[in-house]
């Protein structure tokens, strides 16, 4: 597995393609992602999106009929993806998978399970695909993602802390803005950020 990360728009939001056996799965294309993600894809075959929000989601509908690929999104996110809060003009998309909750799919042989930690926003998720997991705007190198916007709440994100805590076992984390880190890192931080809640 190679993992390819570039640094989108104004928020560098991080957008991903992770390729496995020729194919490429793409993850959070961003503003302005297109081109880029044309010029290192060989053989795309899914869309992915960690959550809702308009610098992770802004190339959607664009890069989904450039490859006719499909867009896999939590469902509880999925009306960001028409009418953003935050972005009145973004490209509205629709998602050809709406993820429930903990879900796994196989896609292409590629094993993807997404897990559902809200609280940044109602779908915020994680994407693990081998020994990666991708955590959009749940968890950074030592911080959490923001709670404080519309649809955000601090009581789950609270609870999703609490599970995140619980996993037992470790991969390289690549975040939704900035560098990567590992879950073990990540737990170490969480009592702190379970007590600022």
């Amino acid at each position: 597995m190679t993992i390819k990360v570039q640094p989108m728009g104004d928020y560098q939001t991080n957008c991903y393609i992770v390729s496995i056996d020729g194919k490429d799965i793409i993850i959070d294309p961003g503003v302005g992602a297109t081109k880029w993600i044309k010029e290192n894809v060989t053989n795309p075959i899914a869309i992915l999106n960690t959550h809702g929000h308009f610098d992770h989601v802004w190339s959607n509908s664009e890069v989904q009929k450039l490859f006719n690929i499909p867009l896999y999104t939590q469902g509880a996110d999925a009306f960001l993806l028409k009418d953003s809060t935050f972005m009145p003009n973004l490209p509205s998309s629709t998602p050809d998978v709406l993820v429930k909750g903990d879900e796994e799919f196989e896609i292409d042989g590629i094993k993807v399970k997404f897990r559902h930690y809200p609280g940044h926003c109602p779908g915020c998720s994680t994407i693990e695909i081998e020994d990666a997991m991708f955590s959009g705007d749940f968890i950074f190198h030592n911080s959490i993602g923001r709670y404080d916007f519309p649809y955000s709440s601090a009581s789950d994100m609270k609870d999703s802390l609490q599970r995140f805590l619980k996993l037992d076992y470790d991969k390289t984390v690549y975040p939704g803005h900035g560098e990567s880190t590992t879950i073990k890192q990540e737990q170490k931080n969480t009592p702190y950020w379970l007590n600022s809640l």
